[in-house]
C-alpha cells in the first residue's frame, strides 16, 4: 500500500512530501489510518542526524493516533473503526525477560517506530508523519478519550508515558514532593500527571514569565532555577525530580535539592553530554541519579486509561503538514505551548 508522508532525504535538508510503502496486514497486524501525529524533539534530533545512525529517507513520528482500518485474521483485541494509538515501539523480540515483564522498551531487540531495522521496505521503520501505519497487535493501544480530544491525546504516546513511567516507578503520590524541570512538551505532561497522582508538585523554569502557566498546569509551587535564593529554599526536600531538559546543564544544582534516598531521573536526551556531577552530592545522602525511557506497552495503556479517566490531554498547537519545517524551528526556540501535532488529513493535499 502506497501512502503520502513527510520526511527528509538528508540531515541538512528540509522535510518534504514523499510516497512510502506500507506492508499488507499479516495475521496479527493492525492497519491504522493515522488522524494525528505529535512532533517530538527526538524527531528533530534523528532527522537532522544529531543522533547517530539516521537512515534516509527518514520519516519521523511516534505519537500516533487514528482509526483501525483493517485487521489480520488472528487479531483479537481490535476491530475496524476502533480508536487506537501507536507510540515509540512497533516491535520487540517478544521472548526476553523484559518483554515477558511488559518492559518492551528495554528489550535489546526493540524496534522503534522510525529508523530501526525491519524487513519492510526500505529496510528501516518509517514513522507517523504519514497517512497510515501497520503494526503487530501487541504494540497498538486502545484510546478511551472522546474522539473530539484525539489530536491532544497524540503526545501522550511519548511525552505522557515518558513522564508517567518514572512517576510510577518512584511511587509519586500523596505525601511525596516531586519536582519537574523544564516546562515544555515533556514537562507540562509531568506536571499534569504528578498533580493528578496527588503529589506536591514544584515546577522549575529558567523564566519567571512561565510561573502562571506552570501553576495552571497543576504546579503547587514554581521555582526560577537561576535564583539562588529560591533554589536554596528547597534544599534536601524532594523525593523525586524529573528532569526533562534536552540540553546539557549543571545537574549538581538539582541533586542537592533531593532528600536522603531521593532520586533525579533524566528523561530529556541532549545531543551532547551533561557536565559530570559531583560524586559527593550522591554519596552523602545516598541519592540516585537515574535515567528512564518511555514505558512498556502495559504501562502505556495504564497511562492512557488514567488520562481518559481524569480528563488529561496534552496542550497542543495543531498544524498542517506543510508547516512541519517551521514547527521544527519554532520548537527549537521553545515557541510552542506545549506540543505541535500534525493534522495528517493534510498530507494528501
Amino acid at each position: 500500500m502506497q501512502v503520502f508522508a513527510y520526511g527528509a532525504h538528508a540531515g541538512d535538508k528540509p522535510l518534504e512530501p514523499l510516497r512510502i510503502t506500507r506492508r499488507d496486514p499479516g495475521p496479527e497486524d493492525v492497519q491504522i489510518e493515522i488522524a494525528y501525529c505529535g512532533i517530538c524533539h527526538s524527531d528533530l534530533h534523528q532527522v537532522r542526524a544529531e543522533w547517530e545512525g539516521t537512515k534516509y529517507p527518514c520519516v519521523p513520528g511516534h505519537e500516533i493516533v487514528g482509526r483501525v482500518s483493517a485487521v489480520g485474521l488472528k487479531v483479537t483485541g481490535f476491530a475496524p473503526g476502533d480508536l487506537v494509538g501507536v507510540g515509540c515501539i512497533v516491535d520487540s523480540c517478544k521472548h526476553c525477560e523484559e518483554c515477558a515483564e511488559g518492559l518492551e522498551n528495554y528489550c535489546d531487540g526493540v524496534v522503534g517506530t522510525y529508523n530501526f531495522p525491519t524487513p519492510d521496505a526500505p529496510g528501516w521503520t518509517l514513522g507517523g508523519y504519514s497517512q497510515a501505519i501497520v503494526v503487530h497487535q501487541r504494540y497498538a493501544l486502545r484510546i478511551r478519550h472522546p474522539e473530539a480530544q484525539l489530536a491532544a491525546v497524540a503526545p501522550l504516546l511519548c511525552a505522557g508515558i515518558t513522564t508517567w513511567s518514572p512517576l510510577r516507578h518512584w511511587n509519586a503520590g500523596p505525601g511525596k514532593k516531586v519536582g519537574v524541570v523544564g516546562i515544555g512538551g515533556l514537562g507540562h505532561m509531568g506536571i499534569k500527571l504528578a498533580h493528578a497522582l496527588g503529589a506536591h508538585v514544584v515546577a522549575f523554569t529558567t523564566s519567571e514569565s512561565k510561573r502562571e502557566a506552570a501553576k495552571s498546569l497543576g504546579a503547587d509551587e514554581v521555582v526560577v532555577s537561576s535564583d539562588a535564593q529560591q533554589m536554596a529554599a528547597h534544599l534536601k526536600s524532594f523525593d523525586l525530580i524529573i528532569n526533562t531538559v534536552a540540553a546539557p546543564h549543571d545537574l549538581d544544582a538539582l541533586l542537592v535539592l533531593l532528600k536522603r534516598d531521593g532520586a533525579m531521573t533524566l528523561v530529556g536526551a541532549p545531543a551532547s553530554p551533561h557536565p559530570s556531577p559531583n560524586v559527593f552530592n550522591l554519596i552523602m545522602k545516598r541519592r540516585t541519579l537515574a535515567g528512564s525511557m518511555i514505558g512498556g506497552i502495559p504501562q502505556t495503556q495504564e497511562m492512557l486509561d488514567f488520562c481518559a479517566e481524569h480528563g488529561i490531554v496534552s496542550d497542543i498547537e495543531l498544524i498542517r503538514a506543510e508547516h512541519i519545517n517551521e514547527a521544527f524551528e519554532r520548537m527549537l526556540q521553545g515557541d510552542v505551548k506545549y506540543r505541535f501535532v500534525i493534522d495528517n488529513a493534510t498530507l494528501a493535499e
